[in-house]
């Protein structure tokens, strides 16, 4: 196993452990980056031994007692490839079970208390407890606690926060703080750090969020379901492997897809007021991100009345490029539909000229499905996305000479697009039975690409 043994001059090794030490002795703690641990821990004296774990990217800033550049260059090649998603064999889509598979018996299935614990999982694997959030005064947020835990071996958790102000009347803020002294309680329904915590109701009703870990963004919220919670399916689980039985990996999505939201984040211009509403989106990756998924769409519209969510995934080719969709609508006291039969196209595109891809200009989101009442339910968002409000480069902390090898030797270039018109807002149109519906509202959506 890789990080057992010792690198030394002119001998080299398949297990090693590097010695060295940092330039700069004020580095920041490990983080992990899309499962990709990067160094970041001091190294304070030359006879100190640092282990590499698996999957281990090498920050330039450790001199390495070891001229063999060329084979540690090799060696980043591959484990970068590891974890790339894209070097998997092909599996073919007979490696997959998607959540539909459960949905053709039960369609989707009302969460309760218990449907919301954290994992906490020992093995390789991101959580997520994610916040989207639409002020009444014209602010779009988020509030995001992620959990990632690499190959068992490394633990890290970083509670992120985002704010758009109205007509972009102010710069975007965007906050990302790691996490120290972090746990689950012991029934795992919260989660708790110094100076952070997000905690689930005794009724399971709604999660309070606080955090004072950033002096930029101290956060006070209170997030309450103002419908029924689901998932897809009966466990809301797709499974990834060759023996389904014994699965590899697993993906899940729970959600809130409507919420009523109280409460501020306060910057050092003052509080911002997130009084308004909100959805709530519970993941779990059970499995390298990279190997799970190839790109990404996800859609949270919230109208007076109505809401629709959707996020929708495909996986790369090791696993037949299969598209797995979870999606609802809801208004207040009522799923209206749950289920997978959701499709995200994007309609209109252009070339983005960093990275090459196809940066979404006109969308076009549909539900299909039934409601309680065996009703037919159909709904559409069709239209322009107007000016993005962010391109996030998923990769921008990762030292350039690694950036290269993940884009060139792997496929991997994961950028997030962030969009949410409100100049001209999108409308759902509805139609359940014979009713017809159709409500302006505000629909923040992402295109996530990752590799081909």
């Amino acid at each position: 196993m890789l990080g057992e043994g010792k690198l030394h001059p002119g001998s080299p090794s398949h297990s090693f452990t590097v010695i060295g030490w940092w330039d700069d002795p004020s580095a920041p703690p490990p983080v992990i980056v899309w499962g990709v641990l990067e160094i970041k821990s001091l190294l304070s004296h030359p006879s100190h031994l640092f282990r590499i774990a698996p999957n281990t990217i090498i920050h330039p800033s450790i001199r390495l007692l070891r001229s063999d550049t060329v084979n540690m260059f090799k060696w980043a090649q591959q484990k970068l490839a590891d974890v790339a998603g894209t070097q998997e064999p092909i599996y073919g889509p007979s490696a997959i079970k998607s959540v539909a598979e459960e949905a053709k018996e039960i369609t989707f299935t009302e969460l309760n208390k218990d449907h919301l614990k954290w994992i906490a999982a020992d093995s390789t694997s991101v959580e997520t407890q994610s916040f989207y959030l639409m002020g009444d005064e014209g602010h779009i947020g988020m509030a995001q606690v992620i959990y990632s835990n690499v190959g068992g071996i490394r633990t890290t958790c970083q509670f992120n926060v985002k704010i758009w102000y109205p007509n972009n009347s102010k710069p975007m803020l965007w906050e990302a703080t790691p996490l120290n002294h972090y746990e689950v309680s012991e029934d795992r329904y919260s989660f708790f750090a110094d100076d952070c915590a997000v905690e689930l109701s005794a009724d399971g009703t709604f999660y309070t969020i606080k955090s004072m870990n950033s002096d930029n963004a101290l956060v006070n919220l209170k997030v309450t379901r103002t419908s029924p919670g689901f998932h897809a399916g009966k466990t809301g689980k797709t499974l990834f492997g060759t023996d389904l039985s014994k699965p590899w990996g697993t993906m899940r999505h729970a959600f809130w897809p409507r919420c009523a939201v109280e409460g501020t984040i306060t910057t050092k211009a003052g509080p911002v007021n997130f009084t308004g509403r909100g959805f709530y989106v519970y993941a779990l990756q059970g499995m390298k991100p990279h190997h799970a998924a190839a790109k990404w769409n996800f859609v949270d519209f919230q109208g007076p009345n109505y809401s629709a969510v959707m996020m929708e995934y495909t996986t790369p080719p090791s696993y037949g490029s299969t598209v797995v969709s979870v999606g609802g609508i809801a208004k207040d006291g009522e799923l209206i539909y749950g289920g997978v039969t959701q499709t995200a196209t994007h309609t209109k595109s252009k070339s983005d000229s960093v990275n090459e891809w196809p940066e979404p200009e006109e969308i076009k989101f549909t539900w299909s499905g039934k409601d309680k009442d065996g009703k037919a339910v159909d709904g559409s968002i069709v239209g322009a996305l107007e000016e993005r409000l962010d391109r996030v480069d998923v990769l921008a902390e990762v030292p350039g000479f690694v950036k290269k090898i993940v884009a060139g030797t792997a496929g991997t270039k994961p950028y997030i697009y962030q969009f949410c018109p409100t100049k001209n807002k999108l409308s759902l149109k509805l139609k359940i039975g014979d009713q017809e519906i159709s409500e302006e509202g505000l629909c923040y959506c992402e295109s996530t690409f990752i590799s081909e």
